[in-house]
This record gives structure tokens, C-alpha cells and sequence, in this order.
């Protein structure tokens, strides 16, 4: 059925759709399940009224940068990155660590989401050049994929060919050096388009 408005009715009913809110940045499907439970959040992240002002105090700048561009690139422009100024606080400290026991066995990074300043923690004892995984390669893998931690995405199923997986070895064996398409895909749905 159509319905066809002329003259006052038709100017009311523009009015009326002019002024309804926006319906929100996720159109279509909903926010992408977590592995093992969850989904992904805008509330568990590192994000601040659009932005993430991060402090620098990791030897990795190269995979920081990195993963900043992986974020950044190809339309995604609803969060913006860069270095805290002296007169904010920052809402993402990149740092090290050198540990390969206890909690940090077989971890090569982390982000953790705390009151003020979340941090990502790339950890040396893995990364460093001659560590089980210290390629540039692995390197940018891991801060592209604890970044999208700091974005408020959980781990993925292996089913979604994604930087997300929790396993940075599988994400290697198959080729999986950035964020991709399905990644997009979440980031708009989480974020909306620009």
C-alpha cells in the first residue's frame, strides 16, 4: 500500500521525519558475537567522545603507528587517534613489559580497560627481535589486534576471517597481517560510517 500526502499533510509529515533522531551507527545486523561470550561494546572501550588520546612509552612505535593506520584507513573515520597533549589525561597508555611467566606466559600483549588511562602492554619477552614472535610482522599483527581491544571489539570465532582472533599464530598461518573486510564491517556497525 502507498499513501501519497499532499500540501499541509505532506509538509507536516516532512517536518515530523526531519526532526526524528538519527537511528544510530548500526544498521543491519547487530553487534558481532565474542568468543566465548559477549559482543563487541562501545562501553569497553578506550574511546572518548570520538577520540583516543594515547600516551607512547613502548620501543614499538612501529607497530603502534601501524595499527593506527589499519584503523584509520579506507573510510573509517568515527574515531580519531593521537598523542595526548600536557593538558589532558590520556585514554590509552602504549607500554612494555619483559615477562613470560605467570599471567604473562604465551602472552605477546594486552589491553586492559581501567578507571582513567586503559592501557595496551606489548610484551618484549615474546616480541623483541630473536622472541618467539619479535618479526615486524608480529609486531603489528598484535598492536592492530589489542588496538581493536581499545575500539571495544571482543575476540572473534575463526569462522570470521578476522585481526580479532584470539590466536596471533592462526591469524599468521592465514595470512591475516591487518584489520579486513569483516573487521570493517564491525567497525561500522559499532561506530557507524563518517
Amino acid at each position: 500500500m502507498f499513501l501519497f500526502l499532499t500540501g499541509l499533510a505532506a509538509s507536516t509529515a516532512a517536518t515530523v521525519l526531519l526532526s526524528l533522531p538519527h537511528p544510530g551507527p548500526a544498521p543491519g545486523r547487530g553487534p558481532e558475537a565474542c568468543v566465548p561470550s559477549g559482543h563487541d561494546s562501545r562501553g569497553r572501550s578506550s574511546v572518548d567522545r570520538g577520540v583516543i588520546a594515547w600516551e607512547d612509552d613502548t620501543v614499538f612505535d612501529d607497530a603502534r603507528s601501524y595499527a593506527v593506520g589499519q584503523w584509520t584507513g579506507g573510510g573509517l573515520k568515527r574515531v580519531a587517534f593521537r598523542p595526548d597533549t600536557a593538558s589532558e589525561f590520556a585514554d590509552l597508555e602504549w607500554n612494555d613489559t619483559r615477562s613470560s611467566g605467570g599471567d604473562w606466559k604465551n602472552v605477546l600483549a594486552r589491553w586492559t580497560g581501567r578507571p582513567g588511562t586503559d592501557s595496551i602492554t606489548m610484551n618484549r619477552h615474546y616480541l623483541d627481535d630473536g622472541g618467539a614472535r619479535g618479526t615486524a610482522a608480529h609486531r603489528r599483527r598484535v598492536a592492530t589486534h589489542e588496538l581493536g581491544h581499545a575500539l571495544g571489539f571482543c575476540h572473534k570465532s575463526t569462522k570470521a576471517g578476522s585481526i580479532m582472533w584470539a590466536d596471533n599464530a592462526e591469524a599468521a598461518r592465514f595470512g591475516i597481517d591487518g584489520i579486513t573486510a569483516g573487521d570493517r564491517a564491525a567497525y561500522h556497525r559499532l561506530w557507524g560510517r563518517a
